[in-house]
């Protein structure tokens, strides 16, 4: 065995002579190694002389083309029935995916590109920004990946590289590298790398505009290595190269205070005119409606990022009928979910009208959107959850708003509530 000048062994492929530092794999056994390559081809020899067929092909990325009678509508139709309102994010989010993937289709005819369009979500937080991603990976056959933009830092910083975005994605596929260069991310939370202004701290903002320069060529496409495994845990693993330019980006945020901005920016602004006899007046309830790439600049997005995401969509606040409807009407609806829960015990469970109606002013009181429905839920309903499956003569459990009065008046968070007030 060869050594090199350093004492130690250089390894290499007993049946290709490839360098260990050149194959992504290599198997060492008693007295030899193989690569990964070698692998591969002995596999198709074994099916090949012992099945008589053709090797079994791997999972290929026509896989994962969307379906060709699949319209902007089906797609908004699938989203209605786990989303409640936000109908105007839908309808955006509906012909992003599809023309992405007609674009895909298409390539380049007379000399004529079709460019991707980014897409970028503004909404308060439990709007249903990342269910509506969420609910469209399920329905489209394609790689679909959501990451967290809060755990990104500048490269050579403790935290995560821009670069591991696409890792997420190659897992998606099971490391099919054609397939991932068609799919979408969803980037979740991307106002929390907002610049931070004229930041007093001498210390490096290393997790907000540095990290939306890294980003600005991955959404652009450009060929970009990739760490399969994530990067920081697995700092030998050999490279991925991605090509970004057919992957479609959907960033979401809640951008919490841009109201300020965007009722700053209209007051300058005369908002009284008469059109005819039609007088134009500002909605200051959802002030979210009238954003434009000005705010978000004003916020703390480089021009630069806002550039690469042309398609600002927003999403209403929730009023009280909408989330009577998230509690009730959804496939995977909070109620029906209970339902199927207190089914298991045999025990048939009812909410009535009113109980709906307390659960839904508590969630819009305490301002935390959709996500506060299951707060709520949880504290009513875990004393029920708790004793009734150790009971065998309750067969029927009805919820009042007597009943959910009493239990959210006792809880903590009522009392953290009074407290605060």
């Amino acid at each position: 065995m060869r050594r090199t000048s350093n004492n130690r062994q250089n390894f290499r492929c007993s049946f290709c002579g490839r360098d260990k530092s050149e194959a992504l794999l290599l198997i060492a056994g008693i007295d030899g190694h193989i690569c990964e390559v070698c692998v591969d081809q002995a596999v198709e020899i074994v099916e090949e002389e012992l099945y008589g067929g053709k090797p079994k092909e791997p999972t290929t990325s026509s896989e994962f083309f969307m379906p060709e009678d699949i319209r902007p509508k089906d797609i908004k139709t699938h989203l209605d029935e786990y989303v409640i309102g936000q109908d105007a994010a839908k309808k955006f989010l509906s012909v992003a995916v599809y023309n992405h993937y007609k674009r895909l289709q298409q390539g380049v005819v007379d000399e004529v590109e079709i460019e991707k369009s980014n897409v970028i979500f503004v909404g308060r937080t439990g709007t249903g920004k990342t269910l509506l991603a969420k609910t469209i990976a399920r329905f489209l056959n394609v790689p679909f990946a959501i990451v967290d933009a809060t755990v990104f830092t500048e490269a050579g910083y403790v935290g995560e590289d821009v670069e591991s975005i696409l890792s997420r994605l190659l897992q998606v596929c099971d490391y099919d590298v054609k397939a991932a260069e068609r799919g979408i991310v969803y980037i979740d939370e991307i106002d929390k790398v907002a610049r931070k202004g004229d930041n007093p701290s001498i210390t490096r903002d290393v997790s907000g505009e540095g990290v939306q320069q890294a980003m600005l060529k991955m959404l652009e496409g450009t060929d970009v290595n990739v760490p399969p495994q994530g990067g920081r845990k697995h700092p030998e693993q050999k490279l991925v190269r991605i090509n970004t330019k057919n992957i479609l980006f959907i960033c979401g945020g809640a951008f919490d205070g841009i109201e300020r901005l965007i009722a700053k920016r209209v007051n300058t602004q005369v908002i009284g005119f008469k059109s005819g006899d039609k007088t134009h007046r500002v909605d200051k309830e959802n002030l979210l409606q009238y954003i434009t790439q000005q705010d978000l600049k004003a916020y703390g997005l480089i021009p630069e990022l806002i550039g690469r995401l042309p398609v600002l969509a927003y999403l209403d606040p929730l009023d009280l009928d909408a989330m009577r409807q998230i509690l009730t009407e959804p496939r995977n609806a909070l109620v029906k979910q209970y339902k199927r829960l207190f089914e298991l015990e045999q025990i048939d469970l009812t909410f009535t009208d009113d109980a709906l109606t307390y659960i839904a002013e508590q969630a819009l009181e305490f301002k935390l959107g959709a996500r506060g429905l299951r707060s709520i839920c949880e504290i009513i309903m875990t004393d029920a959850m708790f004793e009734l499956p150790s009971r065998n003569d309750v067969f029927q459990f009805e919820v009042t708003r007597a009943y959910a009065e009493e239990k959210i008046t006792g809880s903590k968070m009522m009392v953290m509530k009074l407290k605060a007030a």
